[in-house]
């Protein structure tokens, strides 16, 4: 009798461990896992849609106009002042920053 309830103890325990694990792996996904994928499928969604004109900056902190989308679709040629232009990556533009640096130049200035 003693033994058959020391192993549905047993049993229970192991059980229980398994639900905590799954729980965590559940915390895990839902606050860390997800809100980063769908912050880089926002990311990928505004770097495919850029077009001449767009004001942007880069990762690197480099502020500059969109001049020209190339062909190959990874690239786009950036005006960085008047007549200088720069080939960058689209994964090298930060949607942050360039949000800000949009956001800045539509609020009128005092």
């Amino acid at each position: 009798m003693n033994a058959n309830l020391i192993l549905l103890q047993a049993g229970n325990a192991g059980t229980m461990q398994l639900v905590l694990l799954g729980g965590m792996v559940l915390v895990f996904y839902f606050f860390m896992i997800r809100p980063q994928a769908q912050k880089a499928k926002k990311a990928k969604s505004f770097q495919d849609g850029l077009q001449k004109g767009d004001r942007i900056v880069t990762i690197a902190g480099i502020h500059g106009i969109v001049h020209k989308v190339n062909d190959d679709n990874s690239t786009l040629m950036m005006e960085v002042s008047p007549g200088s232009y720069i080939k960058v990556e689209r994964s090298a533009i930060s949607m942050e920053w360039s949000e800000q640096v949009n956001k800045a130049a539509a609020t009128p200035s005092k």
